[in-house]
């Protein structure tokens, strides 16, 4: 059963999900400027290549927080235009809230939230997490760095931003283009993602994206929905995915 958060409890819990994620973390606030608390906490979990996703909505970044974030390996962050939505989640957990990941709201503002545990409500958490998921397939990925994202297997990445940090401005993006996408065989999103490929199919067989049929690996309707594409190839049937997927 959902869980009532109100100011307190929403910022007590966010920290706790933080620091519990032991596979992945989606971070999804327009407002993006982090207490020392929260950073101190994902760069704990970016030490252990815990596989963390951050979605913005507001294209103005201050020079801390790009400083900071190009030196996390192990986080990837998107822009998402018109984005209001506030959600956090982990592989147990998710909180659906007011709360922007910014560090004046935090302090001053009131807040309030549900937190969702996977093992109470299943449905539900797997409806957010879908919808997070979606979130981050129509986002930007965004390069902390002077270096722009290159291409995967000459298919056009998402629409890559780039930034630096000037010392007194806040940074702005200008590139607003559409969107659009690459696929991975499941071995290169293993490889993306820092995993052994049979670690991966676990991991999506365990999501109900992949289902076993006759020693073969099929992609379901749950596969499908998450981006999946089922291709035939020289030695059989074999799946593509999102270049960035989280699993």
């Amino acid at each position: 059963m959902a869980k009532f958060l109100n100011s307190s409890g929403t910022t007590y819990h966010l920290e706790e999900l933080i620091k519990n994620a032991s596979d992945r973390l989606i971070i999804i606030s327009p407002y993006l400027k982090l207490n020392e608390r929260i950073k101190e906490l994902l760069e704990d979990r970016n030490r252990l290549k815990i596989d963390i996703r951050i979605v913005y909505g507001k294209n103005d970044l201050h020079p801390e927080e790009i400083n900071w974030l190009k030196n996390l390996t192990f986080i990837r962050t998107s822009f998402c235009k018109n984005l209001h939505a506030k959600c956090y989640l982990n592989e147990n957990e998710c909180i659906i809230t007011s709360l922007n990941l910014y560090e004046f709201s935090q302090v001053n503002n009131n807040e309030m939230g549900v937190l969702i545990y996977r093992n109470d409500d299943a449905k539900l958490y797997a409806d957010t997490y879908e919808e997070a998921q979606r979130i981050i397939r129509i986002s930007d990925e965004v390069r902390m760095s002077l270096e722009k994202v290159t291409e995967t297997e000459n298919q056009p990445e998402p629409s890559t931003k780039t930034m630096s940090a000037p010392t007194n401005a806040i940074v702005t993006s200008t590139t607003d283009a559409a969107p659009s996408y690459s696929k991975l065989t499941t071995a290169k999103l293993a490889k993306e993602l820092g995993l052994k490929t049979q670690e991966l199919n676990d991991k999506l067989l365990a999501a109900g994206y992949l289902q076993s049929q006759d020693g073969e690996l099929v992609l379901t309707d749950a596969g499908r929905v998450a981006g999946g594409v089922s291709k035939k190839g020289k030695f059989g049937e074999f799946c593509l995915w999102d270049a960035g997927m989280v699993v």
